[in-house]
């Protein structure tokens, strides 16, 4: 016997549309790329958004189609959120930061039609042009006036929507299972790989994040993004922000400290969102500008991802009475899985007792299910002593990689192998301990290690090179590379980073070369990283 409820899809245009209704006038505060301030709302983000799905469908973009982007925090980004995926098409963000033949794999990989980008990317946008197989539309976020040299061709954003009707749109209507948004994951060795959410998938998580329990992002923030709109999707925040009517603030591609510290304080921000590195940032700030006094903050809690921050950053906020919690997850959890809040029975404990449990990566959400197994697959008890591998499932969790990439990811039960080993103590709480794929986290991006590797191994005076990782004041993880040279050759570190430089992107470049005899290896041949990690366990990287 089926209940007699109604049956409505589960769509990213209906969050928009709630907000228009029940929160029309909740302000989105932008920092543009051209250097000005645009303050709008859901009223104004929801009428540009129909204009822009209108000059899509205009454009020829049609359900299913992806649209491209290369850009900052700003609201006509937002407004490319809630307009590609409200027709049925697919937002595709990509990351600026990567190295321009990644760039190009994932465009060409996930066969955008229209590529939208800022004006900041001009130049990089100019020269992958003939590199974009399927893109047939290039997009300029700005308006004439701010147009300058772009690629033969380029449209102006504000010209592409401004004579299209701002009225009733309305929006179709299709299963909650279509495809609503694509991000690229390069936290695993070889070509990224591409995650593919629904609309259902999005909305479930926009729960997550509203949850007392979860992000609480409710009507009463008013909510810095300090985390990219091109990582996961912002954490859904845009998504949750709709959902529950919360004040934004977009600091476009401003994400120094001194630029956050005066948003938040200008726009009395109660909440922000944002990897280690941006809040490291944020206290130098605050440490070298006599002026800048936390005191004139209405910040009440931050929300730390991308990698496990230092504790004494958790202790820091604390001091100046700012709630820190960690969220964990990936591009193949949606992105978040886990959130680091206290329980009630844990609010009494002494300081330094909550501070020990804040540093863990947190419990599951309702609708996330983990758990660790050992090499056999058997699964372990929830001690906090044991470790394993982490495994995931959940309706926001994925089920494969677009256009099969990896082949079959998940295992005869539905669990999803997160690559991490990890502990989970008898309260749920989550504490990564390794990783399984050697990558290093830097200030929240990935950086592979057996591709750097690869690079390095390409010199001609290298015979073996393994890179680890070190913790960073800042980054909070950076590439050591251990190199043995060849018989009778001589390299040096800087010679080595000549050679890496047009071989990785800038921001992967080791910060150090230890140069030893020989490597630790299995008696099969396996490099063995641990081994590597312990016996440079005490090595501080060069200021």
């Amino acid at each position: 016997m089926l209940g007699l409820m109604q049956d409505r899809q589960l769509l990213v245009s209906g969050l928009l549309t709630h907000a228009e209704q029940y929160h029309p006038d909740v302000e989105i505060v932008s920092k543009t790329c051209e250097g000005d301030i645009v303050r709008s709302s859901y009223r104004v983000l929801s009428a540009r958004v129909r204009q822009l799905s209108r000059a899509l469908e205009r454009m020829g973009v049609k359900p299913g189609d992806r649209v491209a982007t290369l850009a900052w925090n700003t609201h006509r980004h937002m407004e490319l959120y809630f307009a590609v995926s409200g027709i049925g098409a697919v937002l595709h963000t990509v990351n600026p930061r990567l190295f321009p033949e990644q760039i190009d794999y994932i465009v060409n990989h996930g066969g955008a039609k229209v590529l939208c980008f800022d004006i900041t990317f001009g130049d990089l946008v100019a020269s992958q042009r003939d590199r974009f197989d399927a893109v047939e539309t290039l997009i300029a976020l700005t308006d004439a006036d701010h147009l300058g040299d772009m690629p033969e061709g380029t449209l102006a954003y504000e010209d592409v929507i401004r004579d299209e009707d701002a009225g009733a749109f309305d929006w179709p209507e299709f299963d909650e299972k279509t495809a609503s948004a694509l991000c690229y994951t390069s936290g695993t060795t070889g070509n990224p790989k591409g995650v593919l959410y629904s609309h259902r998938s999005t909305v479930l998580h926009s729960f997550l994040v509203c949850q007392a329990d979860g992000l609480k992002l409710s009507n009463r923030d008013s909510t810095l993004l300090a985390v990219p709109l091109f990582h996961v999707n912002a954490w859904g925040i845009p998504y949750a922000s709709a959902m529950c009517g919360a004040k934004l603030v977009l600091p476009g591609p401003q994400l120094d400290g001194k630029s956050l510290f005066e948003l938040a304080k200008v726009e009395r921000c109660t909440l922000s969102l944002g990897v280690p590195t941006v809040w490291l940032g944020f206290f130098q700030h605050l440490d070298a500008d006599s002026s800048a006094n936390a005191g004139d903050l209405c910040l009440e809690r931050v929300v730390i991802g991308g990698s496990a921050p230092p504790r004494a950053l958790i202790e820091r906020f604390r001091k100046i009475g700012v709630e820190a919690n960690q969220a964990w997850g990936m591009s193949e959890t949606g992105p978040v899985a886990t959130v680091c809040n206290l329980l009630a029975r844990q609010e009494t404990l002494p300081e330094k007792e909550q501070v020990d449990v804040l540093t863990l990566q947190g419990r599951g959400m309702y609708g996330v299910e983990l758990r660790v197994v050992d090499d056999d697959g058997n699964v372990l008890d929830r001690d906090g002593v044991k470790s394993g591998d982490l495994q995931v499932r959940g309706p926001w969790v994925t089920s494969g990689y677009f256009r099969g990439e990896g082949g079959a990811v998940l295992d005869e039960d539905g669990w999803f192998s997160t690559g991490d080993v990890a502990t989970i103590n008898p309260d749920g709480f989550v504490r990564l301990t390794d990783r399984s794929k050697d990558v290093i986290k830097s200030g929240g991006e990935w950086i592979s290690s057996i591709d750097l590797e690869n690079a390095a191994m390409s010199h001609p005076s290298v015979q073996e090179a393994a890179v680890i990782a070190r913790p960073h004041p800042k980054w909070q993880e950076r590439p050591l590379l251990v190199v043995v040279r060849k018989t009778g050759a001589d390299v040096s570190h800087e010679e080595l980073i000549a050679h890496l430089e047009g071989l990785v992107a800038k921001w992967w470049l080791p910060d150090d070369t230890v140069f030893v005899d020989e490597l630790p290896h299995t008696a099969t041949g396996k490099l063995q990283k641990m081994k590597l990690r312990e016996q440079f366990a005490d090595y501080e990287l060069p200021a």
